[in-house]
């Protein structure tokens, strides 16, 4: 951690600001995990009026490491004192997408570490697991054709394999279901 000389108006604005906090709401839905958790706007939303009062404020700027990305945070007050963190999460794939993820991960963490409010995470893995793989449109219109020539129910067919519609069905099920509807199973 790195600090301004004195820290003293900061950490007098800061207890202050953190009586008045309270918790980041879980507003955002995770599907995969069917869990609900407080997104970066939420823990924003706790923060903003409470430090504004106070004369605190934070910026965050993403930076990279060795397969890694995040961010530092540096909060201030208007006395010019601050403190600053860096806060790094691994990437398990190397893309923008994945990246993205992980800094709006690690920028939401920074910050309720940095102004001390409670939120507990239940999307964790979205930073380091690689996104869910579709079908394409050619087997999506594959299954489609099949459903459609075998008078199979649609409905039925996303429940059995987990996907909300058929140009979301995972690329691990597909050989599958074409099996199934071909009758080979």
């Amino acid at each position: 951690m790195k600090q301004s000389e004195s820290i003293q108006n900061l950490a007098a604005a800061m207890a202050v600001a953190q009586g008045e906090m309270g918790a980041a709401i879980k507003g955002a839905a995770n599907p995969f995990f069917k869990s609900k958790y407080a997104d970066l706007g939420a823990v924003i939303q706790a923060i903003k009026p409470h430090f504004a009062a106070h004369g605190l404020s934070y910026v965050q700027f993403p930076v990279t490491g060795d397969n890694s990305v995040g961010v530092t945070t540096r909060l201030m007050h208007s006395s010019g004192e601050w403190l600053e963190q860096d806060y790094f999460i691994p990437l398990g794939k190397m893309d923008a997408q994945a990246a993205g993820s992980a800094i709006t991960y690690a920028r939401r963490y920074a910050l309720q570490a940095i102004a001390g409010i409670p939120s507990e995470d239940d999307d964790g893995n979205t930073a380091t697991q690689a996104a869910p793989q579709f079908v394409t449109k050619a087997q999506a219109k594959t299954i489609a054709d099949l459903i459609d020539k075998t008078g199979s129910d649609k409905e039925k067919f996303c429940k059995a394999f987990k996907c909300e519609s058929i140009d979301k069905l995972s690329v691990d099920h597909y050989a599958k279901a074409k099996e199934i509807l071909e009758g080979k199973l």
